[in-house]
């Protein structure tokens, strides 16, 4: 029996020493992770697929949950755009989704709020931030530095499962009686501070703060889970120089989230002080009704600096994930080195940097120092450049390329498209004197979609068709990828880029109707234009979900490495189990990006393959 149990050990992994007890049949395993622990107990149902360990299945439990917090959030976005095109129109669709809160068929000013701030909170942090963030931090951390797993998978668990319940609590918060937070995304005080301010302020916002704290929490959790296992758990001759962009995009998102995610935590628990406890941190001479209230002393303005700390990183947070899946598929899709390897690292340490010091520039009218906005203007005109080297180091990649366009590669082009478009808008937002001019106007909408709505899903859709081989053991649909991404991508334009003229006229972003300004009466046929493009785009995503859901079980059977890619994540097995690789972990002995390398018969050198005598490594 020992001699059985040892033959074993040498399958998981090198130097686990087994003690046999011959009495009981026990096995105790001297070494702390738990990788020997699938070969000796029968999986069930509910460790293998609910309460699992294993990266590769938590990064699956994300992007399903990210997946269906997506519908939620795309859908509530179409039922405010069928409000702004058609104001005071009945909708039976109304009726059905809102109940009380569309009589006889027409919105409530209330739950419109509702459906906006919804929609945004949903989408940064539900979707994008774990549908990036912690689906592909998951999946490849792991497989592409060379480990086994992460440093704590049960800390892998509980930060899944803290993200569900704080999902779970925030769909809750859409059927409260007196109707979900409504005070924007941002939840402002007082709106948000003081429960008689609006109906949504009441149990709608407590629920939204208690998802966030949860959320936030898990966030924190999952990233010093990231941290530790880049540092710690690379494979012999995985130095950082020859780490993947991916990983290095990851890495440093996770450090970002452990440097701001804290100050956001510290408003949401001053905010729930001032709600609940009496407290006035936000809060200052307030008159309610001709009630005078007994706030003295806080600023609305501090809040702003706490959220937004946390906000303007979030951009890169979930931005710089999208980056790291580009600079991936860009690579191996060209057949080409990517270009400029150490600017982009170079480019990701200084983003990081600078998106920490530029959250005053979406407060140049909050009251805010106007020394200080010189400041803030600085800084945000600054961050342009390194994003600028990614851009042009992803334009140079493409140049003279064998390119494959496959559907990971379109959105992947369609990315580097959407960023420096809606990146161009950010250099007037950045500018104070400009900003003045456009705030609060649909020109903001317009940018921030673009940067971090639209490139961030690109960057999502791109990182699903590429790596659902190594999720799911099968192919995606190709033609439909490719009807998904036109139509998906000439109507992202088309919601988006109107949304700059109407917000250079004035338009105010947040009213849900503009029927009472006879100013906008012209523009009112571009917002029907917006909302078509719109509710086209929302029916697109059903051929993805459809795509992916099919093909899940009936997907052409992959092959070991479908892309012809460098990284160690396509030298492991396509058969799942804890673990990744039997036997030995590959060593690693060059970069990822050694394609089309003279002196080899094929147009890719995996990372795990010795140099030659008398070969170079490359490192542009």
């Amino acid at each position: 029996m020992a001699e059985k149990y040892n033959r074993r050990a040498k399958i998981i992994g090198t130097d686990i020493e087994i003690d046999v007890t011959e009495k009981k049949d026990t096995i105790i395993e001297s070494r702390d992770d738990d990788h020997g622990h699938d070969h000796h107990h029968k999986e069930t149902f509910i460790t293998k697929y609910i309460f699992s360990i294993d990266h590769k299945m938590i990064s699956k439990q994300y992007l399903i949950t990210g997946l269906i917090m997506g519908i939620v959030g795309i859908a509530m976005s179409l039922l405010f755009r069928l409000q702004l095109a058609w104001p005071e129109e009945s909708f039976g669709i109304f009726d059905v989704l809102l109940g009380k809160w569309a009589t006889d068929g027409v919105m409530d000013p209330n739950v419109y709020l509702a459906l906006v701030t919804i929609h945004g909170t949903i989408m940064v942090f539900f979707v994008l931030t774990a549908g990036l963030s912690g689906t592909f931090s998951n999946l490849l951390i792991p497989l592409q530095i060379g480990a086994r797993d992460m440093a704590s998978g049960f800390l892998n668990m509980i930060s899944y499962w803290l993200f569900f319940i704080s999902s779970a609590i925030m769909i809750a918060s859409l059927f409260v009686e007196a109707g979900p937070a409504a005070a924007g995304w941002t939840v402002y005080p007082p709106l948000s501070a003081l429960p008689q301010s609006m109906p949504g302020s009441g149990l709608g916002m407590t629920l939204w703060l208690v998802s966030m704290a949860i959320f936030i929490a898990s966030s924190l959790l999952a990233a010093l889970n990231y941290i530790v296992t880049v540092l710690n758990l690379r494979t012999k001759g995985m130095t950082m120089t020859r780490l993947p962009l991916t990983i290095w995009a990851f890495f440093i998102t996770a450090i970002i989230g452990v440097v701001s995610f804290p100050v956001l935590l510290s408003a949401a628990l001053l905010l729930i002080m001032d709600r609940s406890f009496g407290t006035s941190f936000f809060l200052s001479d307030i008159f309610i009704q001709g009630e005078v209230l007994h706030y003295q002393g806080g600023s609305p303005v501090l809040f702003e600096h706490l959220f937004w700390f946390l906000g303007h990183p979030e951009v890169y947070i979930v931005l710089l994930p999208a980056l790291g899946i580009t600079s991936e598929v860009l690579a191996t899709s060209s057949r080409k080195p990517i270009f400029g390897y150490r600017a982009m690292v170079a480019s990701i340490l200084a983003i990081a940097f600078l998106s920490t010091i530029v959250w005053g520039h979406h407060m140049f009218i909050a009251g805010m120092n106007p020394f200080l906005g010189s400041v803030f203007t600085f800084t945000t005109l600054l961050i342009a450049i390194p994003s600028a080297v990614k851009a042009f180091n992803y334009i140079a990649t493409l140049w003279k390329g064998n390119l494959q366009l496959n559907p990971a590669m379109l959105f992947s082009i369609a990315l580097v498209s959407t960023f420096i478009s809606g990146g161009l808008t950010g250099v007037i937002l950045g500018d104070s004197t400009l900003d003045i001019n456009v705030h609060d106007t649909y020109f903001v909408v317009a940018h921030f979609h673009l940067v971090m709505g639209i490139s961030a899903l690109y960057g999502l859709f791109a990182g699903v068709y590429h790596w659902f081989p190594k999720m799911f053991g099968r192919m995606m649909n190709k033609n439909m990828g490719y009807f998904h991404f036109w139509v998906t991508v000439v109507c992202a334009y088309g919601i988006f880029f109107p949304m700059h003229f109407i917000g250079m006229a004035g338009l105010p972003r947040r009213y849900y109707t503009n029927t009472a300004f006879p100013y906008f009466d012209d523009l009112s046929d571009i917002n029907v234009t917006i909302t078509i493009f719109a509710l086209t785009a929302g029916l697109a995503q059903l051929v993805f979900l459809y795509n992916f859901i099919y093909s899940m079980f009936h997907g052409k059977p992959t092959e070991q490495n479908p892309w012809k890619s460098n990284t160690l994540e396509w030298t492991a097995p396509i058969k799942h189990f804890h673990g990744n690789w039997e036997g030995e972990i590959p060593h690693v002995h060059r970069w990822a990006y050694d394609y089309s390398k003279p002196g080899y018969k094929e147009d890719f050198v995996p990372q795990n393959i010795p140099l030659k005598k008398g070969e170079k490594e490359l490192q542009h």
